[in-house]
């Protein structure tokens, strides 16, 4: 669980952040709970995952809504 939390933090930076974020952060939650030996994994999937969120919220702010327009 904290690979697959790194992995989906990564590309959740730049696509799908408001799925891939919180994907991240609740693996991360999971696998950190569980005692992973994957300690340091799990942290920066936990990182990514709140940078993926806190990228949302950016850009959200700066456009003033949503960046997605289906139209």
């Amino acid at each position: 669980m904290a690979v697959a939390s790194f992995l989906l933090g990564l590309p959740g930076l730049l696509v799908l952040n408001l799925v891939l974020g919180p994907a991240a952060v609740v693996l991360a939650l999971a696998a950190l709970a569980r005692g992973t030996g994957r300690r340091g994994r799990a942290l920066l999937g936990l990182a990514l995952g709140i940078a993926d969120l806190a990228v949302l919220v950016g850009l959200t702010v700066a456009d003033h809504g949503v960046i997605w327009s289906f139209t």
